[in-house]
């Protein structure tokens, strides 16, 4: 497995790229800060744009995995509830809350997404 993460730190000046960095993806990681309410309220602009960008067949299905990171820090905006209520209005999308700078649930997080991505891959060879 070929694993490539492409950071875009959330910046719309990256939107315009996104056609380039994103084709091919099995996948789609939305990470946003659990202590910025507007970094939680971006993310269905987020999720709209990069189905636009990818553009699949089947846009209703295709996998993401939702990250509400900076855990660690005790200024929390965005309750677990509220960001599993956005999950499952799109589909059931696999949550995780991490600390990247503390690694709190990091590794189990991309275990999900490389397991999201080996299936996706594998439904495209069928």
């Amino acid at each position: 497995m070929d694993v490539k993460i492409w950071d875009t730190a959330g910046q719309e000046r990256f939107q315009s790229l996104g056609s380039a960095f994103y084709r091919g993806s099995d996948c789609c990681v939305l990470v946003y800060d659990v202590n910025v309410l507007k970094s939680f309220e971006t993310l269905t602009n987020w999720h709209d744009e990069f189905l636009k960008q990818v553009d699949p067949v089947h846009p209703d299905v295709f996998p993401f995995v939702l990250l509400g990171n900076k855990i660690d820090i005790d200024e929390l905006q965005v309750s677990e509830k509220k960001a599993r209520e956005w999950c499952s209005s799109k589909g059931d999308i696999p949550y995780f809350e991490t600390s990247a700078k503390e690694d709190y649930y990091v590794d189990d997080a991309f275990q999900s997404v490389a397991k999201v991505a080996l299936q996706t891959d594998n439904q495209h060879d069928m």
